[in-house]
């Protein structure tokens, strides 16, 4: 029997890819606002994924309640961000998401924007596919559930769940861990006690803002805020209504048996000490130990059969949550033969190896017990730890307090940079260089993610320093690790906050880049892809001048943009840095369609000084058409600017009048009657006596535009030139320069 088709592992990359930064894009715009740099950050990460797996297709895949699929057939749901991504646009009603084309940020803003909307609202509005119909990008295709049974049981599903006012303060106060005091969410909290499925949604709103910025789920952080989640929950039901305790409990098992296994372990792990983690003060409100009492047989099996068939074996951890739950050896029996039955009908039971493993598996959880190694009394010990701690921070003087301050994680931070530093200084082997000197460059990341730039600041000091030290052994190695500080995810968007900052931190920042180097530019070029004059634009740009010509380079790729916005802001930057190192880029904006592009070149390259810059202009006036032409004459007569007298000096004195050329010498002669002064005198001079046999209609128009030149100018050199030309001229040029007398 042949074997049942799957996915390439390619695709399967791919589809995995587009929901973590998916997943990752709808929690920053849970948590942004739309102009919030973090939150474009991660829109365009969601771009690059979405265009990386199109790879010029169509690109769709199908949405059910546990994974994703393309082509009929189903992506690995063990991949977290996959499944996530699937139960999220599943409960947004989401049939298919199509991506027929190139997809643009603010498109996917719209999208998110619909997803993110109350599906109560959306469904109203008859649903995602109607709304994205009216409002969205024809680039991206959405189809939805049938709404004819949805909305005829919307009065079942009632406000319990609505994500209105009252829950997103429900689920601040929970993330804040702050006791809810508003009536209307004492009142909320007792109806979604009541309702598993409501339950389920409000642990996955608070363990939302707990990811990693690649979508990465922070299972610590997570187990915490779905416990202070159980808390409030049974601490509005202890008070309100006692008599309904069991129930709730009950609710609660129901609707963590639906939760990532991997962070159901992380909770039950903490079995014992969740009221003070939670900061819950009553006793009775320890959640944890009522929750694995509530979960029956079947529950735990569930979970470990989740839990086995996702690692492929048992661990020492997962032994450990089995015995909290399992506390006799008969339940433990029960648990296993329903585990083995559930896993004999997934793939995982049906592998041959599977007695084997199995076997192992049932020895490791029926054998494991911490009892030969820790005693009763140190159990109880370790259980009461937190409480003893409390009672003994409540007793420490001022003076003790203030000493313990020193040992606080900013200080503590401090030190390490310090000590870290003193050890690249001192090192002498050369073979440990290299590894210290990337541990210096990891901890810059550490520091800029917790906005100690002064920190920062020194560390990369001292690297630029070592680095400059050609005695020092770690001096090439401190140059590559200083180069790929620019390259991590917190140096990139603390440079995608640069707006945001404040003077201070601005200035400091800019002192960071600067001891970096020209690197830096690679991440704050993209500031310059802005139309507006932001504060983010205006700081890069100033940050990438200092680097001069060693900075060009680096602007290729934004010179090479699609946006005029950007091109033009960095031909603008190139002019204030004045390298001959930028003229081929400027070279190649000039040969643009964009008028505003083309100005920004040629002020550019009038800035620049050196005879390549003139070259260029020439090259570009000789090849244009006469509109594109004449678009590179206005740019340079409108700049009133005496910088490009030069230029279009240089322009005369490299073209032959009477061939080809013969039309940019009079366009740059009518620029030179515009802005010309007296630099451009004696070239206007030598071009004006200029002659040749069998060229008259040439030659009278060159004397023509050339004195037209010199009386636009109005100098007294200007008028020497004419008078001269009226005495000392072949006869045309003489009776030419005494017409205009």
């Amino acid at each position: 029997m042949a074997d049942a088709p799957t996915l390439s592992p390619e695709v399967s990359r791919s589809v995995t890819a587009v929901a973590r930064a998916l997943m990752a894009a709808a929690r920053c715009w849970a948590l942004y606002p739309a102009e919030h740099p973090a939150l474009r950050g991660s829109l365009d990460r969601l771009q690059a994924a979405i265009t990386g797996s199109r790879s010029g297709r169509v690109f769709a895949f199908g949405v059910t309640p546990d994974t994703l699929l393309v082509a009929g057939l189903a992506v690995d749901a063990r991949e977290g961000a996959v499944a996530e991504a699937a139960r999220w646009l599943h409960d947004r009603d989401i049939v298919q998401l199509t991506f027929a084309g190139e997809v643009s940020v603010p498109a996917l803003q719209r999208l998110l924007a619909v997803l993110s909307e109350d599906t109560r609202v959306v469904r109203e509005r008859g649903g995602p596919a109607t709304v994205w119909a009216d409002d969205g990008d024809p680039a991206i295709g959405v189809q939805q559930i049938d709404y004819t049974h949805v909305l005829a049981d919307r009065d079942v599903t009632g406000p319990i769940r609505r994500k209105d006012d009252v829950w997103r303060s429900l689920v601040r106060g929970i993330l804040n861990r702050a006791r809810p005091t508003d009536e209307a969410v004492h009142t909320r909290l007792l109806s979604i006690a009541g309702d598993v499925t409501a339950i389920g949604e409000l642990t996955t709103d608070v363990i939302a803002p707990h990811h990693t910025l690649d979508g990465s789920p922070m299972l610590t952080s997570q187990a915490a805020a779905v416990v202070a989640a159980y808390h409030h929950l049974m601490g509005i039901v202890d008070v309100l209504s006692p008599d309904r305790r069991q129930e709730v409990m009950q609710n609660l098992a129901a609707a963590t048996s639906n939760l990532n296994p991997h962070l159901v372990l992380q909770m039950l792990a903490e079995a014992g000490g969740d009221g003070v983690a939670a900061g819950v003060d009553d006793p009775s409100a320890a959640v944890v130990p009522g929750l694995v009492a509530a979960m029956d047989d079947n529950r735990v099996a569930q979970l470990l059969a989740t839990t086995l068939a996702i690692e492929g074996q048992a661990s020492e951890r997962l032994a450990t949550v089995f015995n909290t739950i399992a506390t006799d050896d008969d339940r433990k029996s029960r648990v296993l033969g329903l585990t083995r039955r559930m896993l004999s009908e997934t793939d995982f039971g049906r592998q041959d190896a599977f007695q084997n493993l199995w076997a192992s598996m049932e020895a490791l959880l029926l054998t494991y017990n911490e009892r030969p190694f820790v005693s009763a009394a140190y159990r109880a010990g370790l259980d009461q730890v937190g409480s003893r701690a409390n009672r003994m921070a409540a007793d420490v003087s001022e003076e003790f307090a203030e000493m313990l301050e020193t040992l606080g994680q900013d200080n503590v931070r401090r030190l390490s940079v310090r000590l870290l530093i003193d050890l690249l200084t001192l090192e002498q082997d050369p073979a440990r260089a290299p590894e210290l000197a990337r541990d210096v460059a990891a901890l810059t990341a550490d520091l800029l993610l917790a906005g100690d730039y002064d920190s920062t600041l020194a560390v990369v000091t001292a690297l630029r320093d070592q680095a400059a030290n050609g005695a020092a052994v770690a001096h090439e190695s401190c140059r590559v690790a200083l180069d790929s500080v620019v390259g991590t995810a917190a140096f990139v968007e603390t440079t995608e906050l640069l707006g945001e900052m404040a003077e201070a931190e601005a200035a400091v920042f800019s002192e960071i880049c600067g001891r970096i180097g020209a690197a830096s530019t690679d991440a704050l070029k993209t500031h310059l892809e802005a139309e507006a004059e932001t504060t983010g634009r205006t700081r890069a740009t100033a940050m990438i001048r200092q680097y001069g010509s060693r900075a060009v380079g680096r602007l290729t790729s934004v010179a090479g943009s699609s946006r005029w916005a950007a091109q033009r802001n960095v031909a603008d930057l190139l002019g204030d840095i004045g390298a001959p190192e930028g003229v081929p880029l400027l070279q190649a904006l000039l040969r643009g369609q964009e008028p505003r592009v083309t100005a920004a070149a040629v002020r550019a390259l009038a800035s620049i000084k050196d005879p390549a810059a003139g070259r260029a202009v020439h090259t570009v006036l000789r090849a244009a058409t006469g509109e594109q032409r004449r678009a590179v004459i206005q740019a340079l007569v409108e700049q009133r600017d005496s910088r490009v007298v030069p230029l279009l000096v240089r322009i005369l004195e490299d073209s032959d009048p009477f061939t080809s050329d013969h039309a940019v010498v009079i366009d740059a002669l009518g620029a030179l009657s515009q802005v010309g002064d007296d630099q451009a005198v004696p070239a206007l001079t030598t071009l004006m006596r200029r002659k040749k046999l069998l060229a008259r209609r040439k030659s009278r128009a060159l004397k023509t535009q050339s004195l037209a030149a010199l009386r636009g100018i109005s100098t007294p050199a200007a008028a020497r030139a004419i008078a001269d030309a009226a005495l000392n001229g072949d006869r045309m040029l003489r009776k030419l320069a005494r017409a205009g007398q």
